[in-house]
């Protein structure tokens, strides 16, 4: 578990991802909580790189997750982030997002984690410029894509 001033972040169990996919209405969303423990259970050995990973506020009030897309042979991870609505414009998102980045680059071999965020949301872009994201010049299929990196001065990946 990672604590934050006002937030707390931990990965999830598998308990808890198959609830959040049970209740889940959103399509696109069930089918990305399903792929991240279909992940876990590939990778049981890595699983804080493929879960979901909770972001609650210190009284317990689930407000979000995060995840990892797995962490690659060049030492490369993904990160994707939402908060609820009612939560968001607080920044929350960027106080978990930069205790989630901390903690990953304190593990040996990550060498950059990236994002990708829709190219109208200025709220997310501005929560990965904030945690130390450079836009790298790329785009995804969701959009512009941002790299981090522990000596923050190289924008390619």
């Amino acid at each position: 578990m990672i604590e934050g001033k006002r937030v707390r972040i931990y990965p999830a169990t598998r308990d808890q991802m198959e609830s959040v996919i049970a209740v889940e209405s959103d399509g696109e969303l069930k089918t990305a909580y399903a792929e991240m423990l279909d992940g876990c259970l590939r990778h049981p050995d890595r699983w804080e790189w493929y879960a979901m990973w909770i972001i609650e506020l210190h009284n317990g009030t689930r407000i979000g997750d995060l995840c990892f897309k797995g962490l690659d042979e060049n030492g490369v991870t993904e990160i994707g982030y939402g908060i609820l609505e009612e939560y968001r414009g607080c920044g929350y998102a960027t106080e978990a997002v930069a205790a989630a980045c901390a903690w990953a680059f304190q593990n040996p071999g990550v060498r950059a984690i990236e994002a990708e965020t829709d190219p109208d949301n200025k709220a997310s872009q501005r929560v990965l410029q904030k945690c130390g994201f450079i836009a790298n010049g790329r785009f995804g299929k969701e959009g512009p894509r941002f790299v981090n990196r522990p000596e923050r001065g190289t924008e390619n990946s």
